[in-house]
């Protein structure tokens, strides 16, 4: 109960974000709730490169910038589980990048964490909104190159829901993956340990969160998660 209560007091929260929120700030309503601001729109305060090395890229208007950050993935300092985890996101055109969930080994996070792809392509496991190599887009609902999208990622467990300016495209039980290589695709996923292929529902349940730098540039602000633990 007490979780359903928490969740329903995020929503709220959203809700309001979108009508009266400041870039890069909470509004009373999502600090009275419990939401957290991870980026503060002038420095990278809490964040790390997933490989050690200073962050080279500046903030940019108020956003994070995550082309040659000096990592692959620019991570915040601290691991969550279950979570609402909300951003903007631009793009250059063409564009590579990916929002990552529950990184479980930083110095692999290709093949221990989740990513929510990023990009100026459409449709299929590597098109814009996808859970990257497992699951498409149910419908392309960004905006495209140039403009920002808004996400709202919910991970409570093994279940993984996906909203992208305000259409839910993805819906996910990683608890359905439990053969290992098992996508929704023809063919294995690129995830493996050992060179041998995963079973998604074998992954972690809590792990890092981050931005990619795939040598193209993209900006992310108004970065704010909800904890679920």
């Amino acid at each position: 109960m007490k979780t359903f209560i928490s969740i329903l007091c995020a929503l709220c929260a959203i809700t309001t974000f979108s009508v009266s929120a400041k870039d890069n700030r909470l509004t009373a309503e999502e600090k009275e709730a419990g939401w957290i601001l991870l980026f503060n729109g002038k420095n990278y305060d809490g964040w790390v490169n997933n490989n050690g090395k200073p962050i080279t890229s500046k903030v940019e208007d108020g956003a994070m910038q995550t082309y040659k950050c000096g990592g692959y993935i620019l991570t915040y300092n601290r691991q969550f589980s279950d979570f609402i985890l909300k951003c903007d996101v631009k793009m250059e055109d063409p564009c590579n990048s990916g929002i990552f969930l529950r990184i479980g080994d930083l110095s692999d996070p290709v093949n221990t964490g989740f990513e929510i792809q990023i990009a100026t392509e459409n449709g299929g496991v590597h098109g814009h909104g996808s859970l990257y190599d497992v699951r498409a887009a149910s419908v392309n609902a960004g905006k495209g190159a140039g403009e920002w999208d808004h996400f709202e990622i919910t991970f409570i467990g093994p279940k993984l829901t996906v909203v992208l300016n305000d259409v839910q495209i993805l819906d996910v039980n990683l608890d359905e993956y439990s053969e290992p290589g098992k996508r929704d695709v023809e063919g294995n996923h690129k995830f493996s340990l050992n060179g041998q292929p995963r079973a998604l529902k074998d992954f972690a349940r809590i792990g890092s969160i981050g931005f990619q730098d795939h040598d193209h540039k993209c900006w992310y602000k108004n970065v704010k998660l909800f904890p679920l633990e």
